[in-house]
């Protein structure tokens, strides 16, 4: 998978990103977006045979290899609807990047969702932001493996929460942000925590498909077991953000934001923050229930 380079605002200690698919910087590359069903997937070769409806303005209804990123195919199953951009470059190639579920049951759920977040966060007005004592607001989005996870899901265990997206180049913010994050988790590890969920939510919806998620948790090792990382529709991930009180600025195709860390216990209650990523894994261990 081709990943399109993304300016860093550092005059803001944030990242930037594209808040929607832009044009390619290679004049001759086109896109064009494609919904079909998987008929295989072929890791080796990191291919997806998919059974696709016509592609307007270039190809009708066929069935054809794509080349596509180790983690889309991780992710993606045989019989599996989606949806993604199909790029034909320069010399007439095809490979398929930003590849979504489309199963209708799961779009429909984190639909819902969304809509129920953007009814919360107009509803609490100027009282979005939740403080530390005030309880995770409900959601759902998709995960690394392209599974709906609601937060209803985590109820009963602590979550550590944080937001980052994949393509930050900035060390000290979005990586530094994950590299505590895996600190965190082998702290806890260690002091034998077991009660803990670690979930890290993108920014970058544009991007960030599950897929592309699955190739950043393998790239770092991350021990997935109880680390999940997050994407799905923007308006959520924007109430998401207001209630969680990170500033993010979107300007055109670009958005500066801040940084925040979350602890949350067992009953949804928010117990702890930290804001920047400069904050200490050993804190926020240090704050966490033991069984």
């Amino acid at each position: 998978m081709v990943f399109l380079a993304v300016g860093c605002l550092l005059a803001c200690a944030g990242c930037s990103r594209a808040e929607k698919p832009v044009a390619s910087a290679d004049p001759q590359e086109k896109r064009y977006a494609l919904t079909g069903e998987v008929v295989s997937v072929d890791a080796a070769r990191r291919v997806l045979a998919v059974q696709h409806e016509a592609v307007e303005g270039l190809m009708p209804a066929m069935t054809m290899e794509f080349a596509v990123s180790p983690g889309d195919t991780a992710v993606i199953k045989p019989g599996e609807h989606i949806r993604a951009e199909l790029v034909q470059d320069a010399k007439g190639d095809f490979h398929l990047e930003k590849i979504w579920p489309d199963d209708r049951t799961a779009a429909a759920t984190v639909a819902a969702s969304a809509q129920a977040l953007r009814q919360d966060t107009l509803i609490r007005g100027r009282s979005a932001y939740r403080e530390v004592g005030e309880t995770l607001p409900d959601f759902a989005l998709y995960d690394q493996t392209g599974q709906v996870v609601q937060s209803q899901r985590f109820r009963g265990k602590q979550i550590m929460l944080n937001f980052i997206y994949t393509r930050c180049p900035v060390a000290t913010m979005c990586p530094a942000a994950t590299t505590s994050m895996i600190a965190a988790q082998n702290l806890a590890r260690e002091a034998g925590i077991r009660n803990i969920e670690f979930v890290s939510v993108s920014f970058d919806s544009a991007n960030d498909t599950p897929g592309v998620l699955k190739d950043y948790a393998d790239a770092r090792g991350i021990d997935t077991s109880n680390f999940s990382f997050l994407t799905g529709p923007e308006g959520a991930i924007k109430d998401l953000l207001m209630q969680f009180g990170i500033i993010a600025e979107f300007n055109g195709p670009l958005v500066k934001h801040t940084l925040a860390t979350l602890l949350i216990d067992e009953r949804g209650k928010i117990i702890h923050r930290a804001d920047a990523s400069g904050w200490d894994p050993r804190d926020f261990v240090a704050k966490m229930h033991r069984e």
